[in-house]
C-alpha cells in the first residue's frame, strides 16, 4: 500500500493518529495552543466510522475523570490540553497512576506561570517529568520534535501505557503543535472488540456477569503497610521502565568537544546552531532526549569525560538542565541557555552562547 503523505499541523496529526491507532475515546476541553486536537476530531466525526467517542467535557477536571473511567474499563482513552489545563488535570492523573491504569495525555505547552501567554514554552518539564500531582509516581514522557513524531508517538504512547499499566504523556511545545509539515499517516488499526479488551486487560472493570465478582479499580488503600507495598511495586515498575524504555537521538557526538542538549523544537534549532558552529571549526554535537522520563542519564553521563562542555537549550528558565547536571555529577561544565515569555530563539543566539563557553575554556 502506498504511503499516505499529507501536510498538516502537529495538533491535527495527533487527532488523525488517535483515530488511526484505534483509540476508543477522547475527552478534552479547548485551550490554546492545542485546541486543534479537539477541533479536528470533531470535524472528522470518528464516531461515525470507527466508533471512537469524542466528547468536549465541561472542564479539564471533568475530562481527566472521564479518562479515568474509560481507562478503568480497559479502553484506549486519551485527553489533551495546554499548560494551565494540565495543571487542573494533575489530581486525576495522580489517581490514574495510583490505580495503575493506561491512558494517553497530550500537553502542548504554553508560557506561564499562571495564565501567562499563548506563545510556546517548555516550562512544564518540572510539572511532567517530576510527577506534577501528589505522590510518588512517574509519567512515561515522550517529547516530539516534528509533526511526524506527533503522529507516531500517539501509537507508541498507548503501547507503552498498556505495557506498563501507567499513564503516558506526549510533552510537546507550542511550536511543534502549531507548525505545519508533511508526514506519513499511520495505517488504520481496528478498535479492539469487547472480548479482546477482557482478554488483554483482565484487571479492567468490564461489568462482569454470571456470578463472577467484578474488578474494583481504586487508588485508595487505608492500610499503611499495604500502601507501602503498593508504592514499592510502583517503584520496581518504574525501574524496569528506566532500564528498557530510554530513547534519545545523537548527531555528530562521537568527535564532539561540546554537546548541545535539547528537546522538542529547541533540538531542531540547536541542530542548525550545531551546523553553523561546525562551519566555524567548533566540534559540536547534539543529543536530543526523546523520552524525558525515563531520562537518558547514562547516555549523557558517558560523555562527561570525553568533552569540554555541555550547553542545555530550553524554552524556560532552566529545568532539564538540572537532570543533565545530576547525570554528569560535576565532571564537565554544564551551562544553560533559555528564552522566556514565548520568545523562540534563532540559531545564532545559541551559537553566541556556545562560543562564549569556548572562549572561557581557552582563557
Amino acid at each position: 500500500m502506498a504511503e499516505e503523505v499529507v501536510l498538516m499541523k502537529g495538533n491535527e496529526a495527533i487527532a488523525r493518529a488517535a483515530i488511526r491507532c484505534g483509540a476508543d475515546g477522547y475527552f478534552g476541553y479547548p485551550i490554546t495552543p492545542q485546541s486543534e486536537v479537539l477541533e479536528t476530531l470533531s470535524e472528522l466525526k470518528p464516531w461515525e466510522t470507527t466508533g471512537m467517542v469524542v466528547l468536549q467535557a465541561e472542564s479539564e477536571v471533568a475530562a481527566i475523570n472521564m479518562v479515568y473511567g474509560g481507562a478503568a474499563s480497559g479502553k484506549k482513552v486519551m485527553t489533551s490540553s495546554s499548560s494551565p489545563g494540565i495543571s487542573l488535570k494533575q489530581e486525576g492523573i495522580s489517581y490514574i497512576a495510583g490505580a495503575e491504569l493506561p491512558c494517553l495525555v497530550v500537553n502542548v505547552m504554553r508560557g506561564g506561570p499562571g495564565l501567562g501567554t499563548i506563545q510556546p514554552s517548555q516550562a512544564d518539564y518540572f510539572q511532567t517529568v517530576k510527577g506534577g500531582g501528589h505522590g510518588d509516581y512517574r509519567l512515561i514522557t515522550l517529547a516530539p520534535a516534528s509533526v511526524q513524531e506527533m503522529a507516531d508517538f500517539v501509537d507508541l504512547g498507548f503501547e507503552l501505557a498498556f505495557k506498563y499499566r501507567n499513564p503516558a504523556i506526549i510533552l510537546a511545545d507550542g511550536v511543534i503543535g502549531q507548525m505545519m509539515e508533511k508526514l506519513v499517516l499511520p495505517p488504520q488499526k481496528p478498535r479492539r472488540t469487547d472480548a479482546q479488551v477482557i482478554e488483554q486487560c483482565p484487571w479492567a472493570t468490564t461489568g462482569r456477569t454470571g456470578g463472577r465478582k467484578p474488578n474494583v479499580v481504586t487508588s485508595l488503600e487505608m492500610n499503611p503497610e499495604a500502601m507501602e507495598q503498593n508504592n514499592l511495586r510502583f517503584q520496581a515498575k518504574y525501574k524496569t521502565i528506566e532500564e528498557n524504555e530510554v530513547r534519545f537521538e545523537e548527531i555528530n557526538c562521537q568527535d564532539a568537544d561540546y554537546l548541545i542538549i535539547a528537546f522538542g523544537s529547541m533540538a531542531r534549532i540547536g541542530q542548525k546552531a550545531m551546523e553553523l558552529l561546525r562551519e566555524q571549526g567548533v566540534k559540536v554535537g547534539i543529543l536530543r532526549p526523546v523520552t524525558l522520563w525515563p531520562f537518558p542519564t547514562k547516555a549523557i553521563a558517558a560523555y562527561a569525560n570525553q568533552i569540554k562542555g555541555m550547553l542545555v537549550v530550553e524554552l524556560n528558565a532552566g529545568q532539564m538542565v538540572e537532570d543533565v547536571r545530576l547525570a554528569v555529577n560535576g565532571r564537565v561544565r554544564v551551562e544553560h541557555f533559555g528564552r522566556l515569555g514565548g520568545i523562540v530563539p534563532d540559531p545564532d543566539e545559541i551559537v553566541v552562547a556556545l562560543n562564549a563557553m569556548v572562549c572561557d575554556e581557552q582563557r
